[in-house]
């Protein structure tokens, strides 16, 4: 993962992504990339009967 910084807090997912970093552009070029998973993560975090949980996040910005 890039710039993301992810904890589960009771039954909250909280999340942090610092807005200052940047990581070239987008594979299409279109957008500056600020934050990304690359692709989707497990959270540990399970309530019963629920199954798993799964996170896809990107942060990006025009150029």
């Amino acid at each position: 993962m890039k710039n993301v910084d992810m904890k589960v807090e009771g039954d909250t997912l909280v999340i942090r992504v610092d807005l200052t970093k940047e990581f070239g552009p987008s594979s299409s070029g279109k957008t500056i990339i600020v934050c990304s998973t690359e692709g989707n993560q497990s959270i540990d975090y399970e309530k019963a009967g629920k199954g798993g949980y799964k996170i896809g996040l990107n942060v990006y910005r025009k150029p």
